[in-house]
């Protein structure tokens, strides 16, 4: 499989959704039905049934974490501590910096390209990284935007929010059902994978659907800088801490997949929800989104031996 025809058909996916949305072909409401079910059923469903079907070993994939969580934490605290600036900015808008160049779209961008390269062990790490995300960025970057209001009550909720996440709830199901060893009954077993064959097309098309370019022309300026950040710098620091740490061709490739990705639109809805840095972060999803085609062709080509 060449990188064309392994990162063509996947962002061609994306870009005929932001077609049918600019032309008015299909409404960019109905993006939202098709992220709700990604996110809440097919992405859970797929995620589930090939954890529960891993080895303990292969769970275990702490060096693949270090490499892809360790070059996310320094991209974001870099962000962060240069992001205040003459500006002066809050820890709110430095926090909303940081993610913008680190919290990687990893459960809808990268998850399908991994799939696609190696079948279905290319979701574990995907599903690994893809907790990360859930459990480490996304946490410390609520406390850090409720730094001044956070309270015991507000703990409670946050960590209730974590826990039920879909992805989270379904990868950790997945993994306690590989440490008794059963095998997934065969008639779950094709019912989850239905859903799973659905996740790539409508959670690329969705996405593709919800994009929007408003805005970007008055943010070009920083989004372009954290574009770069996420594209470029991420990925070389996840290749880096790769080969530091030996890891194998499969994880390593993923690594920095997972890494060259979109910024997640997750990072919009944070910053939608506190009404800090709304314009910039959806200016940098937009155009991380748009190029991480070049960045994504980049690194499977630098990378050696890809498939």
């Amino acid at each position: 499989m060449t990188i064309v025809n392994l990162v063509v058909p996947v962002t061609g996916v994306i870009l005929i959704g932001w077609l049918a949305g600019y032309f008015n072909y299909l409404s960019r409401d109905i993006s939202d039905g098709l992220v709700h079910f990604a996110y809440n059923i097919a992405m859970p469903a797929l995620l589930f049934d090939t954890l529960a079907q891993e080895n303990l070993e292969s769970l275990l994939a702490w060096r693949f974490l270090l490499a892809f969580g360790g070059g996310s934490l320094i991209c974001f605290v870099i962000v962060f501590l240069f992001s205040a600036g003459r500006a002066r900015r809050d820890i709110g808008s430095r926090t909303m910096y940081g993610l913008s160049a680190s919290m990687t779209n990893t459960a809808f961008v990268a998850l399908p390209i991994l799939h696609r390269m190696y079948g279905p062990p290319g979701v574990l790490p995907a599903a690994i990284a893809t907790l990360f995300v859930a459990l480490v960025m996304f946490p410390m970057s609520t406390i850090l935007l409720e730094w001044q209001q956070q309270g015991v009550s507000r703990s409670w909720q946050l960590a209730r929010k974590v826990v039920l996440n879909p992805l989270v709830l379904s990868s950790v199901l997945g993994i306690a059902w590989a440490v008794t060893g059963a095998p997934v009954p065969k008639l779950i077993d094709n019912l989850l994978k239905i859903f799973g064959d659905a996740l790539a097309a409508s959670e690329l098309f969705a996405i593709g659907l919800g994009l929007s370019f408003d805005g970007v022309r008055s943010n070009l300026r920083p989004s372009m800088m954290l574009a770069v950040i996420k594209l470029a710098v991420m990925p070389a620091l996840v290749w880096g801490l790769a080969l530091l740490l030996g890891l194998d061709h499969r994880f390593m490739t993923s690594a920095v997949v997972c890494a060259a990705v979109p910024t997640a639109k997750t990072a919009y809805i944070l910053s939608k929800e506190r009404h800090c840095e709304e314009p910039l972060v959806a200016s940098t999803i937009s155009l991380t989104t748009l190029l991480s085609t070049v960045s994504l062709v980049f690194w499977l080509s630098v990378l050696p031996e890809l498939i």
